[in-house]
Formats: C-alpha cells, sequence, structure tokens
C-alpha cells in the first residue's frame, strides 16, 4: 500500500493521534501513514463526543438541568480526548502573547508550565463552551455537538497543509505534512456526516469554521512562522467556541 493511499486501517491511527480511548496497540509500521491518516481525524470528534451526548442525555432524562448535562458532556469529552486540544490552546495563549520574538515563543509553548493568558484562556474557552452547550441542550440541540466535533477537527489537517512546521520537533512535525486530498476528504467526511444532524446549516458552519481557521493561520504565521501541534490544539478549540456561538444565534 502507498503512503498517499487512502484506507480504513487509517481509522484507529487517527483515534490513537487524538483520543485517550483503549485501543489494541498498534504495529509500529502504521505510524508511517500518520501524514495521510489526518482525514480520518473527524472520526476522533465523533468516538469522544457521541458518548458525551448520550452522557447529557441520560442526565437530561434523569431530569438534571440542561446547565448540568452540559457540564456532564464537557467533562466526558475532556476525559475521553485528555483535554490535548485544551492544553494547546493553553500554550498557545501563553507563547503567542508571552515572548517577543519566535523562538521565544515556541520556547514558552514548549514549558509545561501554563501561564497566566494560558490560564485566561482555558477559563474563556470552558465558560463559553459550557454556556453554548447549555443553550443548545436547553433547546432540544442534543446532538448537535457532534456535528460540531467532526468539523472542527477536519479545520486540523486544512491548516496542516497550507502551514509549514514552526519547529523541527513535537507532535505536528513527527506526523508530517498531510496531502491535500487527505485534507480534502477530512473536509468532506465531516460535512457528510453532519448534515444528518444540522442540515444544510452544516456547510454555512464549515464555510465560517474555514475562515475562522485562516484567521487563526495568520496569526499562527506571524507570531511563529507556521503552526506546531499546539496550534492545532487550538485551532479545534476556538473552530468549536465559535461553530457553538454561530449555531446558538442561528437557532435562537
Amino acid at each position: 500500500m502507498r503512503k498517499n493511499d487512502i484506507s480504513l486501517v487509517d481509522i484507529p491511527l487517527a483515534l490513537v493521534l487524538l483520543t485517550r480511548l483503549p485501543l489494541p496497540r498498534l504495529a509500529s509500521r502504521r505510524f508511517q501513514r500518520q501524514a495521510q491518516a489526518v482525514w480520518a481525524f473527524p472520526l476522533a470528534g465523533l468516538a469522544t463526543t457521541l458518548p458525551a451526548c448520550l452522557a447529557a442525555y441520560a442526565a437530561l432524562t434523569l431530569g438534571l438541568s440542561a446547565a448540568l448535562a452540559a457540564g456532564l458532556l464537557l467533562m466526558v469529552q475532556v476525559l475521553l480526548t485528555g483535554a490535548m486540544h485544551e492544553d494547546g490552546l493553553a500554550d498557545c495563549a501563553d507563547g503567542f502573547w508571552g515572548g517577543f520574538a519566535p523562538a521565544r515563543r515556541l520556547e514558552i509553548m514548549k514549558d509545561s508550565q501554563i501561564g497566566s493568558y494560558g490560564v485566561l484562556a482555558l477559563v474563556f474557552a470552558i465558560g463559553l463552551r459550557w454556556q453554548t452547550l447549555s443553550l443548545l441542550l436547553d433547546l432540544g440541540q442534543i446532538w448537535s455537538p457532534l456535528a460540531l466535533a467532526l468539523l472542527s477537527r477536519a479545520m486540523m489537517p486544512v491548516l496542516m497543509v497550507w502551514l509549514p512546521n514552526a519547529r523541527q520537533s513535537g507532535l505536528s512535525q513527527s506526523v508530517g505534512r498531510p496531502s491535500r486530498r487527505a485534507a480534502g476528504l477530512g473536509l468532506g467526511l465531516a460535512v457528510a456526516l453532519a448534515l444528518p444532524l444540522l442540515g444544510f446549516v452544516s456547510l454555512a458552519l464549515a464555510v465560517m469554521l474555514a475562515l475562522v481557521t485562516l484567521g487563526l493561520g495568520l496569526v499562527a504565521r506571524a507570531k511563529i512562522g507556521g503552526q506546531t501541534g499546539d496550534v492545532l490544539g487550538a485551532c479545534q478549540q476556538i473552530s468549536e467556541i465559535a461553530g457553538l456561538l454561530i449555531l446558538v444565534a442561528l437557532l435562537s
């Protein structure tokens, strides 16, 4: 099998890369396909958010409030992803605004300690997600977070194709630069799976999230000269929050 071929074996690889789900150990040769496995990134969002939506549904069925159900949804998502996207958002906030030169910003982003910018980014991000999810659940939109999980993770490969790696090490560099075909397939898959959940609103959301990704990419290029695994995590978080805000505005 050629590296550029699309294969179903990419699905477990994407799950290993983006989730903390209990999965069988993959053979080392599988990891040579990391760059092409990005088309399956939306499926990782589906795998971590479907259990979260089911937990929220159970909470609402038991009579708990939409706010509590949304909190439970968030908690399950964070547990199943290992908070890797939230960590990326915090690192980007610290690095982008905590340093005055690209090298220093990258150094800060690699530091495991979290600073004021990172803390504030997490507070705002969790707060916005919790509040918007509460509103969506109150409107009966129990499964709409699935669509946003799909679409937000489809934006990550787009950023990987567009921007070079900002450093010669780290998760994004080890994965490699995917082909346009793989990124395009991931985006098409995300939209196709989101359509039954949100209808043609999914198309509008995909366009808006692409614009959000463009904005983040421009900032990342100006700040550090490219993208890293942290930037990809921030891309997922910012895209999801933007999608939640847009969806609440449309449905309200």
